[in-house]
């Protein structure tokens, strides 16, 4: 009988979705998740993914906020204005959207 190694969950690599963020559609579909899940705070967090891939530095110029803010306010639990989020999709280069 074969012995099944065990892997602890410490020495698996850290999932980074910054990684797979290449595109802007596939920054949309990852945005138009989280949305669609209803969760404020992952909202802002996915903001600062989709930004960081981006490259935070650009959406600070973009925005106009200074670089160190965009990160404080696009982290997980965080409750950043709407001004903010607004500022932050337009520098992305989207746009919010509703329908019914």
């Amino acid at each position: 009988m074969k012995k099944t190694k065990k892997i602890k969950v410490s020495d698996l690599p850290e999932f980074d979705v910054v990684r797979y963020l290449k595109s802007k559609k596939a920054m949309a579909r990852y945005l138009n998740q989280v949305i669609a899940g209803g969760d404020a705070s992952e909202l802002a967090a996915a903001l600062g993914h989709i930004a960081r891939a981006k490259g935070m530095v650009e959406v600070s110029d973009l925005t106009g906020l200074a670089r160190e803010a965009l990160y404080k306010a696009l982290k997980a639990n965080s409750k950043p204005r709407f001004e903010t989020i607004s500022k932050v999709i337009q520098a992305l280069g989207m746009r919010i959207s509703v329908s019914a």
